[in-house]
């Protein structure tokens, strides 16, 4: 995989989210690990792309209510096959950190990039997602210099768990090895 000068990832899908803006901070320096199922718990389906591209139908299913007028996004999606989609170029922010704070820095999304994993806090995620995930991370980390890697739950402990406890940090950092700046 490599990322062209418009912050587009090859090899991936590219479906484009209307929830983007340009980034305040132009210096990339984490890479935010995220864990989304829509509904909680269903994987397959397409609501999350639909979720981040605001055409959701909210009736559709009763949890979907909550996420009425919800304006989120994220640069990666990761499916549990595998599959990789980018809706926002890596150049802009995305809107998938919301109130958080990293290393005593507030307002993540200006200076990240978010990847949602598709899975939930207490399914294990599966091995695809973590080879697949590490490539990303290397190949944005030959882009950003020096990338760090945290979760949701570590910019946001307060308000969000995700990936959660089914997330393998020590299984990501022995594939990364040391191409970021080390743990959350």
């Amino acid at each position: 995989m490599n990322l062209d000068n418009n912050g587009w990832m090859s090899d991936t899908v590219h479906l484009y989210s209307p929830n983007q803006d340009d980034r305040s901070d132009k210096a990339v320096r984490l890479l935010v690990v995220h864990g989304i199922s829509l509904p909680p718990g269903m994987f397959d389906g397409d609501a999350i792309e639909h979720l981040f591209r605001n055409t959701l139908d909210c009736d559709s299913h009763p949890f979907y209510n909550t996420l009425r007028n919800l304006r989120v996004s994220a640069h990666f999606l990761l499916r549990r096959d595998g599959q990789l989609t980018q809706f926002v170029s890596c150049n802009r922010r995305a809107w998938h950190a919301g109130e958080s704070c990293w290393r005593g820095k507030t307002k993540v999304n200006d200076f990240s990039i978010g990847v949602e994993l598709e899975g939930t806090d207490d399914i294990p995620y599966e091995t695809v997602q973590y080879t697949k995930l590490t490539t990303l991370i290397q190949s944005l980390a030959a882009c950003y210099t020096p990338l760090a890697v945290a979760g949701h739950e570590h910019i946001a402990p307060k308000r969000k768990t995700d990936p959660g406890p089914a997330f393998d940090w020590e299984k990501l950092f022995k594939l990364i090895g040391t191409h970021c700046d080390g743990r959350p």
